[in-house]
C-alpha cells in the first residue's frame, strides 16, 4: 500500500525539520564513546566496528547499561580480526549480563564471514551487511549511515515513537500496515548528507526529550511541526503496547557437589536460550511436588546422576520473555551414577574459585557468586 506525508508537508518542510534535529544533535548529543573517532573525539566519522559492535548491543537494551559492556568488549576484542580470533566462550563470557545471547553470537559469526570473505573489512556495501549473521534493516541502515554516510534509514523504538508523533500517525507503527509506514517515514525524511548523524538525532530525542510518557514538548526542537503535539495527542500516539500475559513458573536449580568441586553443565547448541552456556542443573517442578523430589528427579533426568538432596542455598526471581521465574536452589550430595551427554552438550567439575570463568546467564551468575563468596552462611563446600 503506498503511504504519504501529511497534507502541507513539503521539501521545505523535511528540510527544515533535517536542519532544527541536526543542530540540536549538535548541542545536546550524549558523550558516548561508539559516537568518538579513532582519536576519542567526537565526529561525525566514526570508527566502523565500534559502530556495529555498539548497535549490535542496544538492542532492546539501555543506553546506561551498554557503556561498561561496550569497553569492556573493545578493550579485549579491539577490532574485526580479534573478534573472529576469539573463542566464542570468551565472547560470551564479554557479553554475560546483556542478555540476548544470540547477538554475540551472531557478532561473533559475522565478524568471521568479514575475516574470512573480505579480509577483515567492514565494506560499504548494503550487498555485503545484508547476508551477515544478525543483520536486519536496522543494523544494516545504522552502520552503513554512522559509519559511511550511506542515506539509510533506521527504526527503533525511540525513533520509532518520534516519528510517529512527528507526522501524527494513529495507527499502532509496530506492526502490520504501521511497521510498513514507520520504515516509509523513516526514509522519506533522512538526509543525504550527515545521515548518521541525523538517524542519532532521532533516537537521542527520543531518549532526552520525546518520552513514552510526559514527553518535554517545550524543550523539542520538532515541536511548531509536531502534529502529535499541535492537535494535544502525545499521550495517544503511539498507541499503548498491547499487555502481555504473564506465566508464573517455579523451578528447581541443584548445586550437585562432589568434594570440594561443583557440576557445571553446559546447554546445547540448539536450547531455547543461552546456548552454549553453562549452568546448574535445573528444570520446572510440579505443581505441589516436594523440592527435594523434584531436585532428585530433575538431576536424574538431565545428568543420569544419583544425589542425596540438601538444604536450600538461595531463592532466585527472574523474568525471561512472558514467564516469571521462581528458581529454588539446592544442595545435593553426589551419590552415584555417570554424566550422560543429552539434556547438556557436557558437564565439569569446578571449585568454587573456577565459577567466575565460565559464561552463565544473569539468574545463574546470582548463584555463582554466592557460591564463590568465602563469607556466605552456611558455607556450601
Amino acid at each position: 500500500m503506498p503511504f504519504s506525508l501529511p497534507d502541507g508537508w513539503s521539501g521545505r518542510t523535511l528540510a527544515a525539520v533535517r536542519t532544527k534535529l541536526l543542530n540540536w544533535f549538535d548541542k545536546h548529543q550524549r558523550d558516548l564513546p561508539w559516537r568518538r573517532d579513532a582519536d576519542g573525539e567526537l565526529a561525525s566519522a566514526r570508527v566502523p566496528y565500534w559502530v556495529w559492535v555498539s548497535e549490535v548491543m542496544l538492542q532492546q537494551t539501555t543506553v546506561a547499561a551498554v557503556v561498561p559492556y561496550f569497553e569492556r568488549f573493545i578493550s579485549a576484542l579491539p577490532d574485526v580480526h580479534a573478534l573472529a580470533a576469539a573463542d566464542e566462550q570468551r565472547v560470551l563470557k564479554l557479553w554475560e549480563g546483556l542478555g540476548y545471547y544470540r547477538r554475540a553470537r551472531h557478532l561473533h559469526a559475522a565478524a568471521k564471514t568479514l575475516v574470512a570473505q573480505h579480509g577483515g573489512e567492514l565494506p560499504d556495501d548494503p550487498a555485503v551487511w545484508a547476508e551477515l549473521p544478525g543483520v536486519g534493516r536496522y543494523i544494516l541502515g545504522a552502520v552503513l549511515s554512522q559509519a559511511f554516510d550511506r542515506p539509510l534509514p533506521i527504526v527503533e523504538a525511540n525513533s520509532l515513537r518520534v516519528l510517529a508523533r512527528l507526522f501524527g500517525y494513529p495507527g499502532d507503527p509496530r506492526e502490520g500496515e504501521g511497521k510498513a509506514w514507520v520504515w516509509f517515514a523513516a526514509e522519506a525524511v533522512v538526509p543525504a548528507k550527515r545521515a548518521g548523524d541525523f538517524n542519532q538525532s532521532l533516537m537521542e530525542l527520543g531518549a532526552l526529550v520525546c518520552s513514552p510518557t510526559a514527553p518535554a514538548c517545550d524543550r523539542c526542537p520538532l515541536a511548531t511541526t509536531c502534529v502529535a503535539n499541535r492537535d494535544g495527542l502525545q499521550s495517544l500516539i503511539p498507541p499503548k503496547k498491547k499487555p502481555v500475559a504473564i506465566t508464573e513458573v517455579a523451578e528447581v536449580g541443584v548445586v550437585i557437589r562432589d568434594g570440594d568441586k561443583l557440576l557445571l553443565c553446559q546447554r546445547r547448541a540448539d536450547a531455547g536460550r543461552w546456548q552454549n552456556m553453562w549452568e546448574v542443573p535445573h528444570a520446572p517442578r510440579a505443581e505441589g511436588e516436594d523440592v527435594n523430589a523434584a531436585a532428585v528427579r530433575i538431576v536424574k533426568a538431565l545428568t543420569d546422576f544419583d544425589i542425596e538432596p540438601g538444604a536450600e542455598v538461595m531463592t532466585i526471581k527472574h523474568g525471561v520473555t512472558r514467564y516469571a521465574i521462581t528458581l529454588v536452589c539446592v544442595e545435593g550430595t553426589l551419590a552415584g551414577g555417570a554424566f550422560v551427554p543429552g539434556a547438556y552438550a557436557g558437564a565439569k567439575w569446578v571449585t568454587p574459585d573456577e565459577l567466575a570463568e565460565y559464561p552463565v546467564s544473569a539468574p545463574q551468575r546470582k548463584l555463582m557468586t554466592a557460591l564463590a563468596d568465602p563469607n556466605r552462611q552456611p558455607r556450601l563446600f
